[in-house]
C-alpha cells in the first residue's frame, strides 16, 4: 500500500538516508501516519502547513509523499547522525524556524509529480494483485 509505495520513492529520491533509516529499522509508518493523517499540522508550522495544504488541495496524494521526502531531503545531513529516538522525536516536531523556501525547493529538487505518482501506484497494486492470484493459486492446489 501506501509505504510500500512510499519506499519506492524515498529510496529512489534519497537512497543514503532510506539505507540508514532501513539499518535503524526506522519505518515510515513511525512518522508518515503523524504526518499523512493530519497534512502535516501537527509536525509543520501552520503557516508553513497550510501552504503544503493549498498545493495539496490542487496536485492530491502525490504532493504528500513530495512533502515528505522534501522534508527528508531537507534534514539529511542531519537525520544522518541522529539515532532512532532522536530522529523520531525531530520528525514528530520539526523547527519552528524552518524556511519554506528552502522547504519548497527541497520538495521541487524531489521531482515526484502527480503523474509519476500515480503510475507507481498503478504498478505497485498490479504487483500485489498478481501476488495474491500465485498465494490464492498456492493454497488451492494445497487444499487438492
Amino acid at each position: 500500500g501506501w509505504f510500500d509505495a512510499f519506499n519506492v520513492f524515498f529510496e529512489e529520491a534519497l537512497a543514503p538516508l532510506f539505507g540508514y533509516f532501513a539499518q535503524t529499522n526506522l519505518t515510515p509508518d513511525l512518522y508518515m501516519i503523524g504526518w499523512v493523517f493530519t497534512l502535516f499540522s501537527k509536525s509543520l508550522p501552520l503557516d508553513i502547513a497550510s501552504r503544503v495544504w493549498d498545493v495539496f488541495f490542487r496536485d492530491g496524494d502525490s504532493f504528500l509523499f513530495s512533502t515528505a521526502l522534501g522534508i527528508l531531503r531537507m534534514y539529511q545531513s542531519k537525520l544522518l547522525q541522529m539515532e532512532f529516538e532522536n530522529i523520531l522525536q525531530f520528525l514528530r516536531k520539526l523547527p519552528d524556524d524552518m524556511d519554506v523556501e528552502e522547504l519548497f525547493e527541497h520538495i521541487k529538487i524531489v521531482g515526484l509529480t502527480p503523474r509519476k505518482f500515480q503510475h507507481t501506484m498503478v504498478e505497485l497494486v498490479e504487483i500485489n494483485n498478481v501476488e495474491r492470484k500465485g498465494r490464492n493459486k498456492s493454497a488451492v492446489s494445497a487444499c487438492g
